[in-house]
């Protein structure tokens, strides 16, 4: 098992679809996940601590958990199956672990709010792990021309400009 961070939650532009970013502790390898809007805010307002007026429906699953004499120790997402993740949350009860099949979504909104470590298969991370493309902000290291500040990658592009010809013949 690989253990993962979330990275952030983006917005398809395509679809309006959210996207939680699991990346690799150890490397840049990123899990992208596809989640529904209210698992999203609801992951979104406990990583940026946000108050809200009456519990959400994962922080009621916090506290039957906490109820019943439990504690979330892990999550793991287990499976990629026809392009849908399977996970697993696992809750210690009285020493006796507890496996309970769920939806990725739910597991991660719970276990950031419990602090609980999130773990992806091999299988998985191998099927559908991403590297992050480098920022366009940021020039590559090696990227700079020696002594300017314009990376060498808009070099076309400045070459292209010089060309053109701005004064207007009538």
């Amino acid at each position: 098992m690989i253990e993962v961070v979330i990275d952030s939650i983006r917005i398809s532009l395509i679809s309006q679809q959210r996207i939680v970013m699991l990346r690799d502790i150890d490397g840049e390898r990123q899990l992208p996940i596809w989640i529904g809007p209210c698992e999203a805010e609801s992951i979104a307002v406990e990583l940026q601590d946000t108050e809200v007026a009456r519990p959400l429906t994962h922080d009621l699953l916090k506290l039957a958990v906490n109820a019943l004499g439990g504690k979330v120790s892990h999550i793991e997402v287990t499976e990629l199956k026809d392009a849908v993740y399977y996970a697993k949350l696992y809750i210690d009860q009285n020493g006796e672990m507890k496996e309970i099949d769920c939806r990725p979504s739910d597991a991660i909104a719970l276990a950031v709010r419990v602090k609980a470590r999130i773990f992806i298969s091999e299988e998985v991370m191998a099927q559908a792990a991403i590297q992050p493309e480098p920022d366009i902000s940021e020039p590559e290291e090696g990227a700079e021309e020696a002594g300017g500040d314009a990376p060498v990658e808009l070099d076309a592009f400045k070459d292209f400009v010089d060309t053109l010809d701005f004064d207007e013949e009538d």
